[in-house]
């Protein structure tokens, strides 16, 4: 028990780092240029505080990647097996102090001295009034909510035994279940689960899985909304998106940032938006090289930034949108070839004539063999699609953490043991778990039996409730 203490303290404190640090997003493992450039972006972050050597310290941890790192997994599954074993430790126990019904005690177990012990006196030597029966004392424990068991011994001692809420010590087991299932959702997510960041510019359609993935989906970005985004004041985020699966609409919804589409078990979220500049590119034949928009996923002196391969050329583009004095909007687009790598390993870049392009303007420069035409500026949508197969664990396991909790915290087992003598002395004997005012609720049994005794009329029980814990 205490070693799973301690690993859940340990696997939660990892947890709020995970939480507190950027982590890699899951696309950045596909492929390691996409880790390099994911990687490229925390540096960007954190270097200005922590400097580049503790940031690739930070990498070769693994914290950037905290829930997916070989030593956060393992963790959970040794606190699977520890919540295991000592399940099967304490089992035995727990059904042995639920099941095992033991209503006749010995004398030293009704001891005065020993705590919560109470005696009250019978027909020899005791007050006026009417001795104690076993009628009554059954009746103060029905009435205060116990199922009564009762027992006899040749000495004319009669035992009654009262228990309340026999099996709650067992809902411990509902609750180690719904911990053991929400690592198995985990795990489950880990293995099978998938989530992707899909960058879909107006009008354009992208799949979700990897070609040739059996029924393999395809988004299309319809339109993408944001009223009031012009005057700094935007009122929504929406995005007409549209899910095919084998060329078939299999729905279309306008999403919003708290509004997903789910379809084909995948979740789509609207999660952030950019320009994208709608470009064609055309060589001296005016034959077409490209043609749609381009995201501008990154940014460069705080303005939109992106890059393009023209296909059939060894020269990319470099985008950035920025505005003139006017406030017109225009792209700037700088020519780049990579020739070589330096020495120290960097790619070593040669750059053309940058170009200004506004809109409906076609530019071309010194040395290239083809045209820039700037058609207008769309948008871009940044899209989460995530499929999580372990989403249905973890409403199970949550329902059985909480019902085990609910039941162990409000429900605690309350026992009475009396013994009766033939001159109607009563001992009694009260036993509670934790988070039981047990002070108060076996005072008032104590005080309805000896009201009883002197021959006034009982009072009702108090009203029942768990003691706060602390």
């Amino acid at each position: 028990m205490n070693f799973a203490v301690l690993q859940i303290l340990v696997l939660a404190l990892l947890g709020v780092v995970g939480m507190t640090i950027r982590q890699l997003p899951s696309f950045a493992f596909r492929t390691p240029t996409d880790y390099a450039n994911e990687l490229n972006k925390l540096h960007a972050i954190y270097d200005p505080a922590l400097g580049s050597g503790v940031v690739d310290w930070l990498d070769r941890l693994q914290l950037f990647h905290v829930f997916g790192s070989p030593w956060f997994q393992g963790g959970l599954v040794l606190l699977v097996i520890s919540i295991v074993i000592c399940t099967i430790d304490r089992t035995p126990r727990l059904w042995r102090q639920a099941n095992e019904i033991r209503v006749v005690q010995p004398e030293v177990y009704f001891d005065p001295r020993l705590p919560d012990r109470v005696r009250i006196a019978g027909a020899t030597g005791g007050p006026t009034g009417t001795p104690l029966t076993v009628d009554d004392i059954r009746a103060a424990l029905v009435r205060h909510r116990f199922k009564v068991r009762e027992a006899a011994t040749d000495d004319g001692l009669r035992y009654l035994y009262g228990d309340r809420n026999r099996w709650t010590k067992l809902a411990t087991l509902i609750t180690h279940l719904g911990l053991v299932l929400f690592v198995l959702a985990a795990a489950v997510t880990t293995l099978f689960g998938d989530e992707q960041g899909l960058v879909v510019a107006e009008g354009d359609t992208l799949t979700v899985q990897q070609i040739g993935t059996p029924g393999l989906l395809l988004v299309r970005n319809f339109g993408f909304d944001a009223p009031g985004f012009a005057t700094g004041n935007p009122t929504d985020f929406t995005t007409d998106l549209a899910v095919y699966r084998d060329g078939q609409l299999l729905q279309r919804k306008t999403i919003r940032v708290n509004d997903p589409l789910t379809v084909a078990g995948y979740t789509f979220h609207q999660n952030g938006f950019g320009p994208a500049p709608d470009l064609v590119i055309r060589d001296a034949d005016g034959q077409p090289l490209w043609s749609g928009p381009v995201p501008l996923t990154d940014s460069a002196a705080g303005l939109p930034f992106g890059t393009l391969s023209v296909p059939g050329r060894d020269i990319a583009l470099q985008l950035l949108l920025d505005r003139t004095a006017e406030g017109v909007g225009v792209l700037v687009v700088l020519p780049y070839r990579v020739v070589g790598e330096l020495p120290d390993g960097t790619p070593d870049v040669v750059t053309g004539v940058p170009l200004a392009i506004a809109r409906g303007e076609t530019q071309t420069a010194p040395g290239l063999d083809f045209f820039v035409t700037l058609n207008g500026f769309a948008d871009f949508t940044l899209i989460i699609a995530k499929h999580d197969p372990g989403q249905g664990l973890i409403w199970s396991a949550f329902a059985f953490l909480i019902t085990g909790l609910a039941i162990s915290f409000y429900l605690p087992r309350r026992r009475v043991w009396a013994r009766l003598a033939p001159d109607g002395e009563l001992a009694l004997v009260g036993r509670s778990d934790r988070y039981v005012d047990l002070d108060r609720e076996f005072g008032a049994l104590v005080d309805e039996l000896a009201a009883r005794r002197l021959g006034a009329q009982p009072a009702g029980p108090p009203a029942a409730g768990p003691r706060p814990a602390g």
